[in-house]
């Protein structure tokens, strides 16, 4: 056993870390490790509070993007934390069976071996869908492995599964008892290729170069006529009226006369309506109630005939006079051409304009009047409007997402739910073929409810995905039985998705929570923004520019990928992919590795047991320890508020500068001695410190922090279940504080100066340090062997009466003067501009810091604390200042 650890069978040698990290070996061991431990699964820790994140089911339509990357990483990152807290976290896998855009790939599919889905039939055509979700179901997994995803496999979910089915028959029947749910004819968007209605969230607006048709209706009376403009002018087969505004005195003698529609001769009256902006345009609009949402409404309140003049195919039916059979594109061509020659298209402008077409098929989508299946969402809005206003709602992060869902809630509208598909949900309704009656139910009807025949006939359709992925965060626990999952890990803690299914997704999910529950869904919701390319433009085929997360593990790994994605934004924010930023988190992934390999060869024989940072400590071991214990306390913070770019940059800070560049160095100074009790509390620090650190960065970085953390002393089987680092007040050391950032002053400024004469390293120098006060000088002369080392001095002084030599080089640092003569090295003149920048630099430092202390509003509302602060930085600055031009007046004088 490795002090505690795995048995070293199934791991390596605790010194045989490789010279450089290898992400492929590390990953595929480490994964198939995890999974076969089983430290994924929650429900072992009976007593620990549970922490519950169900996965925003993928799609099974094909592989994942770095969209998805980018969601499911923060999650893991969470989940991962969460587990380390000594929470009982589970993180539910799934997918979706996503109706339409999987239908629409197999049907691609099959055309391409020139086969439809009616050739096969439903049931067959149906099985072809199944294996293609097996095929895709698989390949996701893959990729959850690839990137690391720490799911608890044993409780994955499909939305298609059997006991999501039933919950999703159980909500249907139980909101079409309570009227929530009923059928009829209403304006929805349809789909002429995949001949389906579609939800808003499938619908996608494309700028479009059109034409904007003026067209002249006369007044059957021959008293004149009315113009109106139009951008589809194939629907104005099915006008039943033209609208003006009441108020409009234009018309206002013309209203309730009837006009002759052009080229199919039906008169059509004159109505008047305030939905008519009498501003723009002619201030007359024509009214097609079967082929536009707002028309249809119009035609509502005027009970206006409904004419559908296009098929299902998006073709001209027999109310389209002799366009019939037409498509709608080239009868448009035709009905133009028809219109000019009645002298009734007065004119034809160049109309740019944003025209739907379906996200899956890409055909132009049409406004379609349909008898569908719909939810009424107004009941089931005001209670979650009440939830959210009352504080008992949810947690939206950022908390301007509240105020864009409760806008969407409180103006809803109902919900088609139904879908001409084969693909999902089937409707649970059957109708009579004998007297009529509809009969919903959870179970398979066999005898009619109303007259006993048995001849009864399914609805053929399907429900929309969003209505059984709105009963995600339930269903998948188990309901509608009262499992034991349900009831432990009910409501869950947090969902992590991107703002731009908020409407369509999110919200649904916290309406039916509310109405089958009683009870919201997830405390937070953490909304992300998407993945643009380098330029802000959105990832698209079109463009080219998609980014496959797969490729990204494979050039760089993982642990790259997974660090700078969900590092380079803040919540609710669009983020760019630059592929710099991951090659700079694989360099970040190299330097914890070659810091990991310095430790290991400085901790050979050392033992987990043998760790003891009691007793006496240098400054340098101290002060690690402090900035670890302020690392730990702000990281838990900031993800606890889901500040993930903010956590990144401590970490990073902490990890590259203070561990590595600073403590590391200072290390070597015991470890290298002869002293074996300094060389083993360095032993002792250096390893906890290594330790705690690998266990912070692994909900970021789990491949390359496990593989280290094996190699190291350690305690326990996995990283996966090693406790969090949490604040410990017996690390609190401000004034090892002190004394390093003293010490770190003085080398840098050394250092600087060696570089600004070109004095290497490996030149010896003569060092005179001048402190303000005593305390200062006890703090250099107790670390005298960190300022010799790392200034790489020959000869260094120590004293308050230290005189400035006449030609030396100089810098001021917080509470001493430094001095370095270098006769022969330098030029005076060369040293009296640097001195003089200097001086410029620190005078703007004060004007600043002196305006924003002169300002009335700062010092009313700043904290005491950041006035002092402020204060103390004045006095810092003017004092440097002050030392600067005395030496320059020095060695203006020699």
């Amino acid at each position: 056993m490795i002090n505690g650890g795995i048995p070293l069978s199934e791991n390596h040698e605790q010194m045989s870390m490789p010279t450089t990290y290898d992400p492929k070996a590390a990953e595929q061991k480490w994964y198939e490790y995890w999974l076969k431990g089983g430290y994924f699964k929650a429900g072992n820790k009976k007593d620990a509070q549970p922490f519950t994140i169900v996965i925003p089911p993928p799609n099974v339509t094909g592989m994942l993007h770095i969209g998805h990357a980018l969601d499911f990483t923060l999650q893991d990152i969470i989940i991962r934390s969460k587990r380390m807290q000594g929470f009982d976290a589970l993180w539910l896998p799934g997918s979706d069976h996503a109706g339409i855009a999987t239908q629409t790939k197999v049907e691609q599919k099959l055309r391409e071996e020139g086969v439809s889905r009616y050739d096969l039939g439903r049931e067959k055509f149906l099985e072809q869908v199944w294996d293609w979700k097996e095929h895709y179901a698989n390949t996701i997994r893959g990729q959850w492995a690839k990137m690391g995803l720490s799911l608890d496999y044993s409780r994955e979910r499909f939305t298609l599964d059997e006991g999501l089915s039933k919950a999703v028959r159980r909500v249907f029947v139980k909101l079409y008892e309570q009227g929530l749910i009923y059928r009829g004819k209403y304006i929805i968007n349809w789909d002429p290729a995949a001949r389906t209605a579609l939800s808003d969230i499938e619908v996608e607006y494309k700028e479009v170069q059109g034409h904007l048709y003026h067209l002249q209706y006369p007044l059957q009376d021959g008293s004149g006529s009315i113009t109106v403009a139009t951008t589809r002018p194939e629907t104005m087969l099915g006008d039943t009226a033209v609208a003006v505004h009441p108020e409009d005195e234009r018309y206002k003698h013309m209203i309730g006369k009837m006009l002759v529609l052009p080229i199919v001769g039906r008169e059509i009256p004159v109505i008047a309506d305030e939905y008519v902006e009498k501003e723009f345009g002619s201030g007359a609009v024509k009214i097609t109630p079967a082929h536009d949402p707002n028309d249809f409404e119009v035609g509502l309140r005027h009970q206006l005939p409904q004419i559908t003049v296009m098929d299902e195919s998006g073709k001209m039916n027999e109310h389209a006079a002799q366009y019939q059979g037409l498509d709608r594109a080239d009868c448009r061509k035709q009905i133009v051409k028809d219109l000019q020659e009645q002298g009734v298209l007065i004119q034809i402008e160049d109309h740019v304009h944003q025209v739907g077409h379906s996200e899956r098929s890409g055909a132009v989508v049409e406004p379609y009047l349909s008898t569908q299946w719909f939810v009424k969402m107004k009941p089931l809005a005001e209670r979650a409007i009440e939830a959210q206003k009352t504080g008992k709602g949810v947690h939206f992060v950022p908390d301007r997402f509240e105020k864009i869902y409760l806008n969407w809630i409180e103006n809803v509208r109902d919900w088609c739910i139904s879908r001409q598909l084969w693909w999902g949900h089937r409707i649970p309704a059957w109708y009579c073929e004998d007297c009529g009656h509809v009969h919903v139910a959870s179970e398979d009807a066999t005898a009619c409810s109303s007259c006993g025949s048995a001849n009864l006939k399914q609805d053929e359709d399907v429900l929309d995905t969003w209505f059984s992925s709105a009963l995600w965060p339930f269903s998948t626990l188990g309901w509608p039985e009262q499992t034991d999952d349900l009831q432990r890990y009910y409501p869950t803690s947090v969902l992590v998705t991107g703002y731009d299914i908020i409407y369509f997704w999110v919200a649904r999910m916290i309406f039916t929570a509310l109405e089958f529950t009683d009870n919201i869904p997830f405390k937070d919701v953490l909304m992300h923004g998407l993945v643009r390319d380098s330029e802000g433009r959105k990832m698209s085929k079109s463009l080219g520019n998609g980014v496959d997360p797969l490729e990204v593990v494979e050039k760089y790994g993982a642990d790259a990928m997974r660090f700078m994605i969900s590092t380079s934004g803040t919540p609710g924010q669009d983020l760019r992919f630059r592929w710099e930023r991951v090659e700079q988190a694989r360099n970040f992934a190299n330097k914890i590795w070659n810091a990991s390999r310095f430790a290991l060869m400085n901790l050979e024989g050392f033992n987990y047991e043998e760790i003891d940072i009691s007793g006496k400590l240098g400054t340098a071991d101290r002060w690690i320890l402090h900035r670890l214990n302020e690392t730990a306390r702000d990281i838990t913070r900031l993800m606890d508020a889901y500040e993930f770019g903010e956590t990144g940059r401590v970490l990073y800070n902490f990890i590259w500068d203070d561990l590595c560049d600073w403590y590391i160095e200072f290390a070597k100074i015991s470890l290298y001695g002869t002293d074996e009790a300094a060389k083993k509390k360095t032993q002792s620090v250096l390893a906890y410190v290594l330790d705690r650190t690998l266990r912070m960065i692994h909900p970021f970085m789990p491949f390359i922090s496990e593989e280290i953390w094996q190699h190291l002393p350690h305690d326990g089987e996995t990283i996966t279940l090693a406790a969090w680092p949490t604040y410990d007040a017996q690390f609190e050391a401000p004034d090892a504080v002190r004394e390093m950032t003293l010490l770190m002053d003085i080398i840098r400024a050394v250092r600087n100066i060696r570089a600004e004469v070109n004095v290497p390293m490996s030149k010896k120098i003569e060092l005179l340090v001048k402190p303000t006060d005593a305390g200062t000088e006890t703090n250099v002369t107790s670390n005298l062997e960190y300022v010799e080392r790392f200034c790489g001095t020959s000869k260094l002084e120590v004293s308050q009466q230290v005189s400035a030599p006449n030609k030396a080089m100089s810098a001021v640092v917080t509470g001493a003067e430094l001095f370095l003569p270098l006769a022969g090295l330098i030029d005076i003149g060369q040293e009296i501009a640097r001195l003089e920048k200097e001086v410029e630099h620190l005078t703007k430092e004060v004007e600043r810091v002196d305006k924003k202390l002169s300002n009335e509003g700062f010092m009313a509302k700043a904290p005491e604390k950041v006035v002092e602060e402020e204060r103390a930085k004045q006095r810092d600055y003017s004092e440097k200042r002050d030392k600067v031009i005395a030496r320059i007046a020095e060695l203006k004088e020699a």
